[in-house]
Parts: C-alpha cells; structure tokens; sequence
C-alpha cells in the first residue's frame, strides 16, 4: 500500500513540475514553510524504518569505489540513499548516474543524492576531462573563487551530481593530509573565500560541505593512514561559526580524536563517532541544523578499527555515514538499535527528515 502511494505522489509530483518551477529550492531548507514541512512529513509517513534509515547510507563509484554492479545491487535492493563518485570519466559518470536513477524510479523508491568531493585541485581527477581548476591555495579573491566555484557547479550539474563535499575550511596548509587543499594560514581569509564557495554553490543548486570539523589543519598526522589527535584547544572551531550563520548546509566531522580538552574530549573516539562533538558541540553549541556527514568510513585507520563505527557515528549524530564498509550492515545495526533505544530511533527519524528535506528542496521529490 505504501509502495503504491509512493509511486502515485512522485509521478503526481513529476507530473505537476513540467512547464514550471520547481517549488521548492535550497534557500527553503532553513526557512518556516508549513507546504515544505508537509511534503516532507507526507514522504517520510510513506516509508518503512528499513527505507528511511537507508536515506543515511552513502555508498561510492567510480574506478576508486566499488564496481558499478555492487552499486547497481544496492540500489535495486534499496541499501542506500546517495551515491558518492570517486574517479571516473564524464561520460562513465553520467552514464552510471542515469542507470542508477532508472533503477530507483524502476522500484518505486525515493530518488538517489550523487555526491563528490569536487574540490578545485581534486576535480580534473574526479572527472576525468573536466577542466584543470588552481589548487585552494592558489585562489586569493572571492572573485576569483567565484569563478571556479560556478566552473565546478556546471561540470556536476552536467553529470548530475547535486552534493559537493567541499570546501576545506582547514586554516593550514601544512598538514600532510590537507597541503594545497586548505585556503591558507589567514583564519579571515578562509572564511571569506568559504562562504563564496558556499554561497555559489548552494545558489546554483548544489548542497556545499564545509570540512572537516572540529578541524583538520592543525594536527599532525593524516585520518587515512593513522588515528591523529587535536591536542588542547580545538583552535579552527571560529572558523564554522559564520559558515554556520551564513547558511552552510552540511558539514563533514573528520575523523580526529581530541584529548587533553576538559570540555570537548571525546574520550578516545574519533571526532565522527563522538556524542560529545557532533551533537553537544556541533549542534548544541553551535547550532547547527543541516547535515552531518561523516568523513569515509571504509578507508581512514582511526574509524576501521573501530567495531561497529558507522553504528557508532549515527548514535553520536550524524545523518549520513559516507562510504561504510558493508551497506548492509550499516543499515541492520541502526534498525536494531533503534528497536531498543527509543531516543535513538527519534533522533535517526529527526536525520532522515532532513535528507528527505534537502532532495525535495534540490527538485529530486
């Protein structure tokens, strides 16, 4: 009965988009729209625990992820909700993307959310024949960042991506995992240059991604090969506070332990799988209501040694677990939690409620 209604309300919806605008868009995402609030609360009354909660799992393609039969597998079984792209040609992307979202609409499922970390120095390697952007570092005005921001928009819209995990807002060039990523030393600057980015981005369409809270630019040590620590004082967290006030809608917890910080010590996890920091700090303290994305789960050291850690990134709040090491998985662990843990189970709705939220405001719904 639920799958029936699911079908009528989006062709109904699909139906009713032709020939004018769409109704909603990411500038809606923040505001008081009681029409927004029902089309989301409709959707999500719709679905089964077992299709909401596969809203939160994002899993990858793309010649660094996995085959385009897996991917292709898990959307027909309907185990994910977004689809990250790694590395890959325009044309292999475009075509997998088109696929994918055949399939969905084939089983009557909520649309899929494509996503890539279209950074200016990662893009030519993610799109493959894309334009050759300057690194981060190299950009120096908001003009300027304007201008490769609305390059790296067209390149994704084309292909049909609509959520970039971008910018770095990290204020060091010096870390071994950020180097030329960040947009420099100068706190002021990179909070300029950010919310250019963020701004054009979100404009145009496309969901941006401030990263990687509570801040990546001043540790030692690089998430993919090793657990690296903030030591003391969490001293980028000014950074996110404007992005925040400025209307950034989503951020990416990076995957740092903090130790020796009375306040925000998230007691030998990493940041991603701390409650202390996505939850007391990032959306308490700083108020933040949009997504809460982790970074990827399959390939850092300081998460895959941890047992159960997507399980554990969700139960400290994050909405979305990018790039878990077994989709299925991920999604059992959740869906049992929440059968014993009733404030869990509110808060994992109160994060599908946004995912659903942002795709009708992005036109996917």
């Amino acid at each position: 009965m639920k799958k029936t209604f699911l079908f009528y309300f989006f062709s109904l919806t699909t139906l009713l988009s032709f020939g004018q605008q769409k109704q909603f868009s990411l500038q809606d995402f923040y505001t008081y729209n009681i029409a927004l609030n029902n089309k989301v609360d409709t959707i999500f009354k719709s679905l089964t625990d077992s299709e909401r909660v596969v809203q939160m799992i994002v899993t990858s393609a793309g010649e660094l992820g996995n085959s385009n039969k897996v991917v292709k597998r898990l959307v027909k079984q309907n185990k994910v909700g977004g689809v990250i792209y790694l590395k890959g040609t325009k044309k292999n992307h475009k075509k997998l993307i088109s696929e994918l979202n055949q399939i969905a609409i084939k089983n009557k499922q909520l649309p899929l959310l494509h996503s890539m970390d279209a950074e200016p120095g990662l893009l030519k390697g993610r799109i493959k024949g894309s334009q050759k952007l300057p690194n981060a570092i190299k950009i120096k005005t908001p003009k300027q960042c304007d201008s490769v921001v609305k390059i790296i928009n067209k390149e994704l819209l084309n292909i049909g991506v609509r959520q970039n995990f971008a910018p770095v807002v990290d204020i060091s060039p010096n870390n071994e995992a950020i180097k030329s990523r960040s947009f420099g030393n100068d706190k002021n600057k990179v909070i300029q240059l950010s919310k250019t980015f963020i701004e054009t981005s979100q404009k145009e369409q496309i969901i941006a991604t401030a990263k990687h809270f509570p801040g990546h630019g001043l540790v030692k040590g690089d998430t993919h090969k090793q657990s690296v620590y903030i030591d003391g004082e969490l001293k980028e967290l000014d950074i996110y506070k404007p992005l925040i006030n400025s209307g950034v809608l989503s951020i990416m917890v990076a995957h740092i332990t903090v130790k020796n910080n009375t306040k925000h010590t998230t007691n030998g996890l990493p940041a991603s799988c701390s409650r202390n920091i996505v939850t007391d700090l990032l959306k308490k303290e700083l108020n933040f209501k949009g997504l809460i994305v982790t970074d990827a789960m399959n390939i850092m050291k300081a998460v895959t040694i941890i047992k159960d850690a997507p399980l554990q990134a969700a139960k400290a709040g994050c909405d979305m677990i990018l790039m878990p090491i077994n989709e299925t998985s991920t999604r059992n662990q959740i869906l049992k939690e929440m059968q014993i843990n009733k404030d869990f189970k509110q808060q994992v709705y109160q994060s599908i409620k946004k995912i659903i939220r942002l795709k009708v405001c992005l036109g996917l719904l």
